[in-house]
């Protein structure tokens, strides 16, 4: 994807440090998420991805600075990072498997709603539902409990909840792990549908994955950046090579 594809919108993340009593795990980062591109963040286990897009999400303290529209995120506490529309899914989802397809959504899309009128009864489904639901083409389950779901299915849910929400910043760790090959390939057909005005940061240890799906990638090792670029440009690199690719890039759950 080139420049010319890109929106204006992006984090940019300078001299990031994640200090654990004394054990930096992450040593000075910087890396810039761009509107518009799918950006995976590979790297072997204990890499650091999972703990970078927590400090970025106010689940871990860091310093340095993360700017999104004028914030600096790593000032800001994790409930407010989410209504500066910043969101993320986990490595196991996350929904209400009680409540149907469609109340994860609604409760999802009230964020933005004010307390008052969370209680008031709904007359109709939100439009911004509505969408979500066929852009994650779970429209015919939208009764269903989110407990009888597939696992891709709950994952695709999460995403929808994220795109209710209005994130303009998505962060999803490992999203395809444990899905089927169709289910992968929808998944990453979802995501270049929805990734136009918006940024999508992958963390992701499927290499087949990364190799159909990413347009940029930033390889960590050891808390750091260790290289950037095109899937060609990573996969032609001797250091990735050397320290990934390898040897570890098709195994592995946390980073």
């Amino acid at each position: 994807m080139t420049a010319s594809f890109l929106g204006e919108d992006y984090l940019e993340v300078r001299d990031l440090t994640v200090d654990f009593d004394g054990f930096k795990a992450i040593k000075g980062v910087d890396v810039t998420f761009l509107e518009g591109r799918l950006h995976f963040l590979i790297g072997p286990n204990g890499a650091g991805k999972t703990t970078l897009v927590d400090a970025l999400t106010g689940l871990s303290e860091g310093t340095g600075t993360a700017q999104f529209r004028g914030r600096n995120l790593l000032m800001m506490k994790a409930h407010k990072i989410v209504r500066e529309g910043i969101g993320r899914t986990f490595q196991t989802a996350t929904v209400f498997e009680q409540l149907s397809v469609l109340q994860n959504l609604d409760i999802a899309a009230g964020l933005h709603r004010k307390s008052l009128g969370l209680l008031l009864p709904r007359r109709k489904v939100p439009e911004s539902v509505e969408q979500a639901l066929e852009t994650i083409g779970l429209s015919k389950l939208a009764h269903r409990p989110a407990g009888i779901l597939a696992h891709g299915q709950k994952q695709w849910l999460e995403v929808g909840m994220l795109l209710v929400q209005d994130a303009k910043v998505m962060f999803l760790d490992e999203t395809v792990a444990g899905m089927s090959a169709e289910e992968r390939e929808e998944t990453g057909d979802l995501l270049k549908r929805i990734v136009a005005d918006r940024t999508i940061v992958v963390i992701e240890h499927d290499m087949a994955f990364m190799r159909a799906y990413a347009d940029f990638v930033t390889v960590m090792h050891a808390g750091q950046v260790l290289a950037e670029g095109t899937v060609a440009e990573i996969q032609a690199d001797p250091k990735v090579q050397e320290v990934y690719l390898g040897t570890t890039a098709e195994v592995g759950a946390d980073g």
